[in-house]
């Protein structure tokens, strides 16, 4: 049973959805790019590599009022608190998995392994390069250095200035900072994908402005509650503008970001991943909006996928690179419905295990020792 006590957190329905979304386009483009070396789920798989940009969204959110709410309260925020409240959230989950590559090389796929240190340093994303083992962990480096800098930040700016507009500044000039260094890393890039993975995609000067919309609507809810008020109150519109700027980014990535003779476009990687970025940020505002659709709609399943989404990101990579020669060897293939459903199925059973013994202690003992103090 799920309780208030086992997750920490009360369900808010809307971003269980999102969260749930991200997690299967993740594991959808992975099934593509990993396994069936073709698109299996269709145009879902093509565009599955945006649920971690998604992930990036609600993580800025999340934290963003996490922070800001403490920081309002009488008690105040305490950095101590957070790093070691973060520490249990994250830690125990990446060490399991990260201690699965390094001794179980099949779990690799074959692919070669970045140094240990990068690893525990959160640093893996720096000049990642493409094929590498635990690839997916970029993703998990850039969040991880985001808890670091943001709480440092808003103690700096909020607790000198006493007010959100120092705030403001540093979102504005992030965000443009970002798409400038996308525009600038064109020129290392030229036509080779590789390249543009290792300096753009992987890269935390590239991707950091991905978690700020989530920032700002924390730092709106938390800051200028008349604003969001009014904002939260139009749940259709909010739902509206999410799935149009959605799906321009979409667009703009699958028709004009590459040509094989010129490279990839200036405009979508300096303008794309920002656009994204806003859309998903309306969408998880349409989340936060009673009256939206997407608040009201529970879907089944969507709550413990959103619970499981941390530990099932971690673990369905290594498990297909496990499972792809037991499929393959057995004469079921991994193209067929039946191994694409055993492999999510395999996966999402890991992944409810990973939670219940492994994720759920630390948590509880988070809620014994660093409770939260929303």
């Amino acid at each position: 049973m799920l309780t208030k006590t086992n997750v920490e957190i009360q369900r808010i329905h809307g971003l269980d959805t999102l969260r749930a979304a991200a997690i299967l386009l993740v594991m959808m483009y992975h099934y593509m790019v990993f396994v069936s070396n073709e698109p299996s789920f269709g145009l879902l798989s093509e565009i599955g590599w945006a649920g971690v940009d998604l992930f990036f969204v609600l993580s800025g959110y999340l934290i963003g009022n996490q922070i800001f709410s403490e920081m309002r309260t009488t008690e105040g925020f305490s950095l101590t608190r957070f790093y070691a409240r973060r520490a249990l959230r994250t830690l125990p989950n990446y060490y399991f998995i990260l201690a699965i590559y390094f001794l179980f090389p099949v779990a690799a796929g074959g692919n070669p392994l970045t140094p240990l240190w990068k690893f525990l340093t959160f640093t893996q994303n720096f000049d990642l390069k493409s094929g590498s083992s635990f690839s997916h962990a970029w993703s998990l480096c850039i969040e991880e250095q985001f808890y670091v800098l943001l709480p440092l930040i808003s103690l700096l700016v909020l607790s000198r200035l006493k007010s959100a507009r120092g705030m403001w500044i540093v979102i504005a000039g992030t965000m443009m900072i970002c798409a400038c260094m996308r525009f600038l890393m064109l020129d290392k890039v030229g036509v080779d994908g590789g390249l543009y993975r290792t300096y753009i995609y992987y890269s935390s000067w590239c991707r950091f402005d991905e978690l700020l919309p989530g920032v700002a609507l924390a730092l709106v809810k938390n800051y200028h509650r008349l604003v969001w008020q009014d904002w939260a109150a139009k749940g259709g519109r909010n739902l509206m503008v999410g799935l149009v700027l959605t799906g321009v980014a979409f667009i703009l990535f699958q028709s004009f970001n590459y040509d094989p003779e010129f490279g990839f476009s200036g405009f979508t990687t300096t303008f794309g991943y920002t656009i994204l970025a806003c859309g998903f940020g309306y969408l998880t505002l349409a989340a936060l909006s009673a009256n939206s659709l997407l608040a009201r709609i529970q879907i089944p399943g969507a709550a413990a996928l959103a619970i499981w989404s941390y530990a099932l990101y971690l673990v369905h990579k290594p498990l297909m690179n496990a499972l792809i020669p037991v499929f393959k060897s057995s004469g079921l293939g991994v193209t067929g419905v039946l191994s694409i459903t055993l492999m999510f199925v395999i996966s999402i059973l890991a992944a409810y295990f990973q939670f219940w013994c492994i994720e759920t202690p630390f948590m509880r003992l988070r809620a014994r020792f660093f409770s939260s103090r929303n």
